[in-house]
């Protein structure tokens, strides 16, 4: 008993101190509850909350304000693209005056080395050694005499511009009827590089203006100029013509100018540096056949361009027989007849025979059986990038293994309401973009624009612009500029030179040109005329969906980077104008 009484007894003492012990942990918890409810808040800031009213004022200043400072930087991106592009623009203008210079350059060179030149030179030297006295003073003379020569030729290319005015030539470069006058004109020069004829001025001319060289004095040495000019016309009026048709191709209102700057150049200079050191006359190979060779050379080399204004007209007219493989199966039979020629295997009436052959005209005919063949894959639809500009399009040829001419046609076509394209059978044969979905309609363009919000891009294009072509192989398919125009853009070509006749009720007279208008491509010139103040092409033109221009129109570039930031300007001032 004394057992289980003592057990009993332990337990309740167990139990107790378990008691005590919870007692102890949850009393002090109890009494930081309560001191922690006592603390003062006297120190303690208290915030308002906003209403409903004032929460929604509050985030509209927000959103106001981020959209302001995006609206900005768009608004800086489209000046600085236009600050950009203008500078690239003015250097691309300034290229293009540079590559006429060149091409007069190298035309006065080789005019100079044609038998009509090249034999003048010791004679003339001759002449001012002579005359001059002294040596200083025939140096002085002579320099006169290269100064005339450039003075005579420049103002001929001055006088081109003033006659046909600066506006008109971009207009002459694109005409059908001016082209076909081109065609004959070269293939007239050439068959007499060839030896079928020779073109001269009248010899009553010549006569009086070398009697008018005897005066002595300054003005007895620009007689003497332009007795050379005249009587040498033999030889470099198709040199000329050849250089010419190239400043009225590019349109530019210097051009004749220019190319004639630089073909005077070419032929004064040689007489101006011989007449300062006479001894090294002794250097240069004597006349003789070789000089004939180069004639009948360049007499190939007009017949060959002839070709381009020919596939002009016939690409403006819809004849379509000059197609692009029958251009290059021409040029390659021109271009094995003149390696036959340089290597002696053939020749003309009023050649010598080729005893031998020299270093010079082993490279020279190297490098023609080189183009030759460089040419021939051409046929079976290799782009031909060196001279495509030169070529009629791609897409007028029937044989094309690569499928270089086809453009896939590009998702926005599927959405629009447009199920047929105006014109799109009439421009089968125009250059293609690969990748892009060209419109040829204005009002269909306007339509598109609105049903996808995007900008028109408007291409001011010509059957016969090499700029174009330029354009089209070497800007346009870059990757940067084709995702921008897939993406962003509403593609729309304007040919401008297009002689496909309205109908009746859609012809009439231009207010602006005051003339009446009867082609799709007049209309088109009209509308680039009248609304934009241009009759340049290319000519790209950035519009809205309200035919709004949205930044500067521009021109033909060479320069990629330029190009994307024009199209990243005109994207970015869409979506400012289409916020307003």
């Amino acid at each position: 008993m004394t057992s289980a009484t003592s057990r009993s007894s332990f337990k309740h003492a167990f139990l107790f101190f378990v008691f005590l012990f919870f007692l102890s942990t949850l009393v002090p918890q109890q009494l930081k509850a309560q001191t922690a409810d006592t603390v003062s808040t006297n120190d303690v800031e208290f915030t308002d909350v906003p209403s409903a009213s004032q929460q929604i004022i509050a985030n509209k200043k927000k959103v106001d304000s981020l959209a302001k400072v995006k609206a900005d930087s768009v608004k800086a991106a489209v000046v600085n693209a236009k600050a950009k592009f203008k500078n690239a623009g003015a250097a691309d203008a300034s290229e293009s005056l540079w590559q006429l210079f060149i091409i007069g350059f190298l035309g006065g060179f080789a005019a100079f080395l044609l038998p009509c030149v090249y034999p003048m030179l010791p004679l003339t030297v001759s002449f001012f050694t002579k005359r001059g006295g002294s040596r200083a003073n025939a140096i002085w003379q002579s320099c006169l005499y290269g100064l005339s020569i450039i003075f005579i030729y420049v103002v001929f290319g001055l006088l081109i511009t003033i006659i046909f005015g600066p506006a008109a030539l971009n207009g002459l470069a694109t005409n059908g009827v001016f082209n076909f006058f081109f065609f004959l004109m070269l293939i007239v020069f050439g068959a007499s590089f060839l030896g079928a004829f020779e073109i001269t001025l009248p010899s009553s001319l010549a006569n009086k203006l070398d009697a008018n060289s005897d005066k002595g004095g300054l003005a007895g040495i620009f007689f003497m100029a332009a007795t050379l000019v005249v009587v040498s016309f033999s030889c470099t009026g198709p040199a000329i013509g050849a250089v010419l048709s190239s400043a009225f191709t590019k349109g530019d209102r210097l051009g004749p100018a220019v190319v004639m700057f630089g073909f005077s150049l070419a032929i004064a200079l040689p007489f101006t540096i011989f007449a300062m050191f006479p001894s090294a006359l002794k250097s240069l190979p004597k006349s003789g056949g070789w000089l004939n060779s180069v004639k009948v050379i360049l007499g190939f080399i007009e017949i060959a361009f002839a070709l381009k204004f020919l596939s002009n007209v016939d690409l403006a007219y819809h004849w379509n027989l000059i197609d692009r493989e029958v251009v290059l199966s021409l040029w390659i039979a021109i271009g094995i007849l003149m390696s036959l020629y340089l290597i002696g295997k053939i020749k003309f009436s009023h050649d010598s025979d080729v005893q031998h052959l020299t270093v010079t005209r082993t490279f020279i005919a190297m490098g023609m059986f080189a183009f030759t063949v460089y040419m021939i894959p051409g046929l079976w639809g290799a782009p031909l990038k060196a001279i495509s500009a030169l070529l009629p399009p791609l897409s007028t040829q029937d044989f094309d293994i690569s499928g270089g001419g086809a453009a896939p046609v590009a998702t926005p076509t599927n959405t629009s309401s447009i199920k047929t394209k105006k014109y799109e059978e009439l421009f089968k044969r125009l250059p293609k973009v690969k990748g892009l979905d060209e419109w040829y309609d204005y009002d269909q363009a306007i339509q598109l624009s609105k049903e996808l919000h995007k900008p028109v891009l408007i291409d001011f294009t010509g059957w016969n612009c090499v700029n174009c072509r330029e354009m089209e192989q070497n800007v346009l398919p870059n990757p940067e500029v084709l995702k921008r125009l897939q993406n962003d853009f509403v593609i729309l070509q304007m040919v401008i030179d297009d002689k496909t006749e309205l109908p009746k009720a859609e012809q009439y007279v231009s207010p602006v040109q005051k003339r009446e208008i009867t082609t799709i491509g007049g209309k088109w010139l009209d509308l680039e005329i009248s609304k934009f103040n241009s009759n340049a092409q290319p000519y790209y033109v950035i519009i809205n969906e309200k035919g709004e221009v949205l930044v500067e129109p521009t021109g033909s570039t060479k320069n990629i980077k330029s190009f994307i930031s024009y199209l990243d300007s005109g994207i970015a001032a869409y979506k400012i104008n289409s916020k307003q």
